[in-house]
């Protein structure tokens, strides 16, 4: 299976049906696409949509219809188009269930850096520092290391953090951690991958408690 999709399946077993949802720029945006659309899931971009539905048909778009990241989605029935202060107010607020976002690193701690350095990464931080802050449950999904090999979870980010908040969860294309007061519990692996090898490809220490089974890629919620 592709990494991405292989993270954004797993993510897509977070999710609970009629929940609100945001999803981040990158592998999350997959996230919807496996899911029931009858589970009642609403999601939301900072942009000012609530209820986007999956990528429309080629030649089915909307220039006006983006997600946060500019690129065309559909709406569901019932979905609704707001403006950006009601739309960051919902996630202020703390009505957001659920966000999942791309990360650049992750430590020790839990702490995530998924600043976008302008001229470097991508411009802008967007809204992650809300997100980050504000949803019920965050959710980090990205690639476990870096395309030079260099680990992406560290004992300490050298990049900026974005939050001082734990995230909840960190899937990758290998494991699945749950960072907590004691430090990241490693707590499944991907399909054909072991324990050493997640461990070798990880910067910070894990905790691994009894065996740990691997990634179940059929579930849903």
């Amino acid at each position: 299976m592709d990494p991405k999709e292989l993270i954004a399946r797993r993510c897509a077993a977070e999710v609970k049906p009629h929940t609100l949802v945001n999803l981040g720029i990158g592998i999350p945006t997959l996230v919807s696409d496996h899911l029931d659309e009858g589970m009642g899931v609403f999601f939301q971009a900072e942009n000012g949509v609530v209820g986007m539905g999956r990528r429309p048909p080629e030649g089915m778009s909307d220039r006006h219809l983006t997600d946060a990241g500019g690129s065309f989605v559909s709406a569901v029935p019932g979905a609704s188009t707001i403006d950006s202060a009601f739309s960051f107010g919902l996630i202020r607020g703390g009505h957001l269930d659920l966000t999942v976002l791309g990360g650049l690193q992750v430590d020790g701690r839990g702490f995530l850096a998924n600043w976008m350095i302008p001229g470097v990464y991508v411009p802008g931080m967007g809204g992650a520092m809300d997100l980050v802050t504000g949803a019920k449950r965050v959710i980090v999904a990205m690639i476990h290391a870096a395309k030079d090999g260099t680990p992406k979870i560290v004992p300490e980010c050298t990049l900026p953090l974005t939050a001082e908040r734990r995230v909840d969860l960190i899937v990758t294309e290998m494991a699945v951690i749950r960072p907590e007061q004691d430090g990241l519990h490693l707590i499944e692996t991907a399909p054909g991958v072991t324990v050493g090898e997640v461990r070798a490809a990880t910067g910070a220490a894990l905790i691994v408690t009894g065996d740990v089974p691997a990634m179940d890629l059929t579930r849903t919620c």
